[in-house]
C-alpha cells in the first residue's frame, strides 16, 4: 500500500520550492532525472484499466540522469477508500527492468501482448528523501507537482505524511487527490487548449497559474 499526497504549483515557484527542500538537512537530494512514462490499456475490454471498476494505470517508465538509466514496469490503482482520509491510499506494484532490455520489453508489450498506448508524458524529477519520507519535485510541461510519500515501515504512514506537510508549511487540505492526467485534462478544459495524448515539453501546454494571476 502506498500513502502519499500531491500538490500542484506554477513553474515560477520552482526555485522557492527547491530552496525550501535544500535547507532541510535531514533530507538527501538525488540527481535531477529525466523521465519518460508510457501508459497502456489492456487489449481486452473486459479488463479496461481505465474503467471506474478497475481505475488503474499500467506504466512503463524510463529514467535517466548523468549517472544511470533505469526502467520499470508499474501498476498503480486508486482504491475505493483512497480519499477517505487526508492522505491518499493507493495500490502499487513495481518490477525493475534491465535497461539493456528496454527495446525488447516494449516490443513484447506492443506486439505480443497487444496492449494499447493510451498516453505518455515526460517530466524532470528531483527526489529528496530519508528513511521515513520521499519527497518528489516533478517538473511537468504544464507546471510543478510536489509529492510527499511515506517510506517508514515502523510508524503510522498517514501521520508521517502529515508530519512532513506541516514541516514544509503546506496545508494538507490543498492536496490534489487525482492523477497527473486528471490535472492536465482539467487545465486544458479550463484554458481552452488542445489536449494531447503525448504530453511533452515541445508542445503547446496549459499552465498552472500562480494564485491571483
Amino acid at each position: 500500500m502506498e500513502y502519499e499526497v500531491r500538490f500542484y504549483y506554477a513553474k515560477e515557484t520552482l526555485d522557492d520550492i527547491l530552496n525550501k527542500l535544500q535547507k532541510i538537512s535531514d533530507l538527501k537530494e538525488l540527481p535531477r532525472t529525466y523521465e519518460k512514462t508510457i501508459q497502456y490499456n489492456h487489449s481486452d475490454e473486459r479488463y479496461n484499466f481505465y474503467s471506474l471498476e478497475i481505475d488503474g494505470r499500467f506504466r512503463v517508465r524510463i529514467s535517466s540522469n548523468e549517472n544511470e538509466t533505469k526502467c520499470k514496469l508499474s501498476w498503480k490503482r486508486r482504491l475505493k477508500n483512497t480519499t477517505e482520509t487526508e492522505v491518499n491510499k493507493e495500490e502499487e506494484k513495481e518490477v525493475r527492468i534491465n535497461p539493456n532490455d528496454i527495446d525488447n520489453f516494449l516490443y513484447i508489450i506492443n506486439n505480443v501482448m497487444h496492449f494499447n498506448v493510451v498516453e505518455s508524458y515526460e517530466r524532470y524529477r528531483t527526489i529528496f528523501e530519508n528513511e521515513e519520507i520521499e519527497i518528489s519535485l516533478d517538473e511537468y510541461p504544464f507546471g510543478l507537482c510536489l509529492e510527499i510519500e511515506n517510506k517508514s515501515i515502523k510508524d503510522n504512514p498517514e501521520e508521517i505524511v502529515k508530519k512532513w506537510t506541516k514541516l514544509l508549511d503546506i496545508d494538507i487540505n490543498d492536496a490534489y487527490r487525482l492523477s497527473w492526467d486528471d490535472k492536465y485534462l482539467e487545465l486544458c478544459e479550463e484554458q481552452g487548449i488542445e489536449r494531447y495524448n503525448e504530453v511533452t515539453f515541445d508542445k503547446k501546454m496549459p499552465i498552472i497559474k500562480k494564485p491571483n494571476n
